[in-house]
């Protein structure tokens, strides 16, 4: 039975700070996770424990770490995470880029010595919610796609995402990995014994396949964005190397392409990059606003192909399920619940969930 948002959050924190999780640190985190449960991102969710839990116990995840600004300048920081999950420091690296483009117009943030920080739509839209322009990405830790014509994997799923203010208060908000869909989508598939659609994955010969454990257990891969050369996977392909030039290049965080990335005995090396923006340093921003706002309006309003399913832009759809399951609860497959009732049994955190 889907639970209530606030007990579901409340879950999360508990685990974490059962963890060792500083108070502070398990708030913001236990808040991004179920921000992307909340708004229907579910490989970014509560789905994630499992992983989070195994680089734990492997101590390539720090519990206790604390970010600091190891250098910066009146438009710029760097950060470094200290080893631990990517939620507090990408938070704390987006609250220094919003900032300085408060007080400069534009702020740059990256981050290095961090791990998987969730959904990269909260923290642009945390530049949108305070008026400004957010773009943000990262490198990952997995190594699951191979360059186009590639037969060997190069990249992650390195997501993108960018946010603007509206002036009808409906912010737009894209967040988009550069394969085809996240791996979390493909490891939903797999703890509910499900096949993956078609064009998700490839097996080690480049064929495609159904099966949600090839890419992870079979030596196959994910599709870059586009899928196929055929179908223009050159441009998720570059989109994910120009994520990893801003988030690893920029942060001086290990290249997804160093042998040493995946191997490293104690901590992550995961790179994030973050730019907020003032749109007033160009025009006045309620102008701007109001103009993002009308050019949205213009897109919801064409005509579609079925009446039965309108357009929309990027967020919408998050909306719609935020709306939806603060109403009627977060659901959670019971493959994933059973799993997370282990950890946190194990971890003698209290169980909400029931």
């Amino acid at each position: 039975m889907p639970a209530p948002y606030d007990k579901h959050r409340a879950q999360l924190k508990a685990i974490l700070l059962a963890w060792g999780m500083p108070e502070d640190n398990a708030e913001i985190t236990a808040e991004v996770l179920s921000w992307s449960d909340l708004h229907g991102v579910d490989s970014h969710g509560i789905s994630m424990i499992p992983g989070y839990d195994g680089l734990r116990r492997s101590g390539r995840a720090r519990m206790d770490a604390q970010p600091k600004v190891v250098r910066e300048t009146p438009v710029s920081a760097l950060v470094d995470g200290g080893g631990g999950l990517g939620h507090v420091p990408a938070h704390f690296a987006m609250n220094a880029a919003i900032g300085k483009a408060k007080a400069a117009g534009v702020g740059v943030a990256v981050v290095k010595h961090s791990a998987h920080f969730g959904a990269a739509g909260y923290y642009t839209l945390m530049a949108a919610r305070a008026g400004l322009v957010g773009m943000a990405c990262t490198s990952a830790s997995g190594i699951q796609v191979a360059p186009t014509f590639g037969k060997q994997a190069r990249l992650g799923t390195d997501p993108w995402s960018f946010a603007a203010p509206s002036g009808d208060g409906v912010p737009f908000l894209l967040d988009m990995a550069t394969t085809t869909v996240a791996a979390g989508r493909i490891r939903n598939k797999a703890n509910e014994g499900l096949p993956t659609p078609d064009g998700w994955v490839l097996d080690k010969d480049g064929n495609p396949s159904n099966d949600p454990l090839v890419a992870k257990e079979k030596g196959g891969f994910l599709t870059s964005l586009g899928g196929s050369p055929e179908n223009s996977s050159y441009k998720g392909y570059g989109l994910a190397v120009m994520v990893n030039i801003l988030a690893s290049c920029l942060s001086g965080a290990t290249l997804i392409t160093d042998p040493m990335h995946t191997k490293k005995p104690v901590g992550m090396d995961i790179g994030h990059f973050f730019l907020a923006i003032d749109p007033g340093i160009f025009r006045e921003s309620d102008d701007f606003q109001q103009d993002v706002a009308s050019f949205m309006g213009a897109l919801r309003g064409t005509t579609p192909v079925d009446p039965a399913q309108p357009v929309m832009v990027a967020g919408d759809p998050q909306w719609k399920h935020a709306e939806a399951r603060m109403k009627n609860g977060i659901p959670v497959g019971p493959g994933l619940l059973n799993q997370v009732r282990q950890i946190a049994q194990a971890a003698a955190a209290p169980w909400l969930l029931d």
